[in-house]
């Protein structure tokens, strides 16, 4: 649910308004009535760092794929003429 609160409510009880942030709650800030702003819970960003036991963990699971077959069967289809 979004609530309106003002700027001067928001400035007056700050922490009460970002606690409700946290909990979920979207507010849209107002000043002399007319909308300025939105404070809503942010999102999660993607992740920058992937963890190396996290990387082995997944390609263990994945299939093997044997490099000297791979290559000839890419040679196989590549034409190496040029």
């Amino acid at each position: 649910m979004t609530r309106i609160v003002p700027q001067r409510e928001l400035r007056n009880n700050n922490a009460k308004v970002i606690d409700a942030v946290i909990a979920g709650e979207t507010f849209i800030v107002t000043r002399n009535g007319e909308q300025v702003a939105e404070l809503r819970p942010a999102r999660p960003s993607r992740r920058t760092f992937v963890p190396r036991a996290e990387i082995t963990a997944l390609a263990e699971r994945t299939s093997h794929i044997d490099r000297r077959k791979f290559r000839a069967d890419l040679d196989g289809i590549v034409d190496q003429s040029l």
